[in-house]
């Protein structure tokens, strides 16, 4: 039976837990032995009465106190026992004592996190159902190594923090508790009250899953394991597959701005893998690139500014309608790659800064730890176990959600230490240079163990500086980066573009000057969204001339990119000549494919994504030498340029005029004699061009350009010609 507690004030523990202020809850509540005796403590704010349900027994409350406690004599207690109460309002709950149970989280797994070196560390941080004992329940778990008290708060405890403080696991840092009861859906977040100034800041999971439609922000239970995947056949090829030497054409896309429903509404992510899918195979596109879908509070920083690396945004769906896009890109033969940014992180109170009430994820000092630019915070790269938090993410968008690549952004940010910094405003390294060696050092042990892992993955590196060997192996000092974007050639060749056709015979080396080093690194050609926002207008109307012309020019740079050494990016809207800006609030302008012009250039990269494709001389070599040869760079009065794309097989001549003007007769060298067939013109009817072109051309034995055959074709004006013997 249960002997009454005899009528005592609170001692100092009990006062420390009343004022969630305790480091060791776990010695204080639940099962301990006082003098010989057994006894039960619990401590519930809002209960009334308690009762054991094993044997009925009456807990006794502490005067003036929400304790409360039982001696259950001789009768015995089970290992785990069920608290009955009834609370304030009447309303009667049944539940384990999250108290009986004992430390969860393994010493392997929290050495392994301190060294960095937890590749799976989400699995174990975070919220995740588990069954112990055979009691279900979710098991929380959280990095705050300053705090005196964490505890975690829901709608499962009326978000108080005093209700389920956690057990603190030593030097690890880490807190842990097992609530035995919650299951998938429960909300939760995490209270810290710091160690140092007392101060009590509420935050949500680093590791949560998912989490509510902004502008709130807790965090939600998800079970991991329901999803059914079907893309077998496709992640069974994957690490096998060639991405150096196969074709690899990605449509850029924002999500919440691609398309949207009838009433302005977010699309959900199974409508959109419709929707989407079926319009990117019919465009001839390989892949996707989602600009970052983790989770975000800002819809103007297009999620850039991630608050949940570990989790979808809630804009679009659950985690499962995520994976069910993915499943059915790579059902249709599509390829996903996720835009993830390991840079920088916003400040929002509610997520990673000063995160237990001190500078964790971040560096103290802003001349390492904050953007002034854009106004977030650097990681502390130094810090093993915020390594491991992104070395971690980036398996988790691999690995659980099958993606097949990253897009690593503003690389060139996490290299430089005094990158967009004043002189006076950022610290040297131990060698007093401008490299962030921590953060290389990051690079490189990301870039090794996915690729290790994830054979047939690849990890892109938006860096826009000529910082040597990006795309090279780590063991010969590269950053072991897959791919890197073409910046150079991008700005080199928009400049160009832009200049009226008259001037750009005095600008001719922009169109040259890429093909010094376009094999120096493994290039992605890209014309993404960061060239239509800001001011910076659409594709369409950087270029010159009046409505014909700038189509016509248009229609000649992508035809230029698509023939030229490199992977290619396109965002979303530029293959149709979108006239306006892009922006995130609303969806792209559908409509003007009501309008020859707009249908032409729609159908003109449709076209080019099918030849570069099928023809291997434009893809087989996108990396080497080999699988480029000028025919003529000098030809910078007439603004023509000539060149051929080859592999073992095949070779194609390619020849771009970069000027308003027809030429008759114009004379290029060719490497065999024989008949030539025009296989692309950009300027055919088909693309709403004058029709200007050649048909077949036969050679002849007049030796032009260092050859000894010759042709003679007609250039149409502003356009591209592909010839095929």
């Amino acid at each position: 039976m249960n002997k009454p507690s005899p009528l005592h004030s609170l001692d100092s523990e009990l006062v420390k837990i009343k004022d969630a202020k305790h480091h060791d809850p776990f010695s204080v509540l639940g099962r301990h032995t006082v003098g010989g005796d057994t006894i039960l403590r619990a401590f519930l704010p809002y209960a009334e009465s308690v009762k054991l349900a094993a044997d009925g027994g009456e807990f006794q409350r502490i005067p003036d106190s929400d304790f409360f406690e039982y001696r259950p004599g001789k009768t015995g207690v089970p290992a785990h026992y069920q608290l009955i109460w009834l609370d304030k309002d009447g309303g009667s709950h049944c539940q384990y004592d999250p108290y009986s149970f004992g430390p969860i989280l393994p010493e392997f797994d929290q050495h392994l996190f301190g060294e960095g070196r937890h590749w799976h560390i989400y699995q174990k941080l975070g919220a995740h159902l588990m069954t112990v004992d055979g009691i279900e329940g979710v098991h929380f778990a959280v990095w705050a190594p300053n705090a005196q008290r964490v505890s975690a708060i829901g709608d499962f405890n009326r978000w108080d923090g005093r209700c389920h403080p956690m057990r603190n696991l030593g030097n690890s840092g880490i807190w842990e508790i097992f609530v035995p009861g919650l299951t998938v859906g429960n909300l939760y977040k995490f209270e810290i009250l710091n160690r140092h100034s007392g101060q009590v800041l509420v935050k949500t999971d680093p590791y949560g899953q998912q989490f509510e439609f902004r502008p709130s922000t807790a965090a939600i239970v998800v079970d991991e394991d329901a999803y059914i995947w079907r893309d077998g056949a496709w992640m069974e090829q994957r690490p096998q597959h060639d991405w150096l030497h196969r074709p690899m054409s990605i449509y850029e896309v924002h999500l919440g701005s691609w398309r949207r429903d009838h009433r302005g509404n977010f699309l959900n992510y199974r409508d959109l893998a419709a929707q989407l899918v079926d319009y990117v195979k019919e465009m001839g596109f390989t892949h996707i690139e989602l600009l970052p879908v983790t989770e975000h509070p800002l819809d103007i920083s297009w999620g850039y500014q991630t608050t949940g690396y570990f989790a979808p945004t809630s804009r679009h769906g659950t985690p499962d309608d995520f994976r069910f896009f993915v499943d059915h890109c790579h059902q249709n033969g599509i390829g996903v790659i996720l835009d993830w940014v390991p840079a920088h992180f916003p400040k929002d109170s509610f997520a990673l800064g000063r995160f237990d009430g001190t500078p964790l994820y971040e560096h103290e000092d802003p001349r390492k730890g904050e953007h002034r630019d854009w106004g977030t915070l650097i990681y502390n790269y130094s810090r093993n176990e915020v390594k491991n938090f992104l070395l971690s993410s980036a398996f988790f968008w691999l690995e659980e959600f099958h993606l097949d690549g990253l897009r690593v952004d503003a690389v060139a940010s996490m290299l430089y230490l005094d990158y967009s910094r004043d002189a006076n405003d950022w610290i040297p390294n131990m060698y007093g240079g401008n490299e962030n060696l921590e953060a290389i050092d990051f690079l490189r042990h990301m870039n090794t163990v996915t690729h290790e892992q994830h054979p047939g993955t690849v990890i892109m590196a938006e860096e826009s500086t000529s910082w040597p060997q990006v795309t090279r192996p780590t063991w010969t000092g590269g950053l072991g980066f897959s791919m890197k974007w073409n910046m150079g050639w991008m700005h080199d060749i928009l400049h160009y573009m832009q200049e009226q056709p008259i001037h750009r015979s005095y600008h001719h080396d922009s169109l040259t000057f890429g093909l010094l080093y376009a094999f120096t690194e493994n290039f992605v050609l890209p014309f993404s969204h960061d060239e239509v926002v800001h001011g910076k207008g659409s594709l369409l109307n950087k270029m010159p001339g009046d409505e014909w012309q700038r189509f016509a020019n248009l229609r000649l740079l992508y035809t230029m990119m698509f023939t030229y050494p490199g992977k290619k990016l396109l965002f979303m809207g530029c293959e149709f000549g979108q006239g306006t800006e892009w922006s995130c609030n609303r969806t792209l302008d559908w409509y003007v494919l009501d309008y020859p012009h707009h249908r032409g250039l729609q159908t003109l990269v449709k076209d080019l994504n099918k030849l570069y494709s099928s023809h291997a001389a434009l893809h087989r070599y996108d990396f080497e030498h080999q699988g480029f040869e000028w025919i003529d760079c000098h030809d910078y009065q007439q603004s023509i340029i000539s060149y051929r794309r080859k592999s073992a097989h095949e070779d194609l001549i390619v020849i771009l005029n970069f000027t308003p003007v027809p030429r008759e007769s114009y004379r290029i060298g060719v490497p065999q004699p024989g008949t030539y067939f025009e296989i692309f013109n950009s300027d055919s009817q088909y693309y709403d061009g004058s029709n200007v072109g050649n048909g077949t051309v036969l050679s002849e034995p007049q030796p032009w350009m260092g050859q000894q055959h010759s042709i003679a074709v007609t250039l149409p004006p502003l356009a591209g010609i592909i010839l095929k013997m």
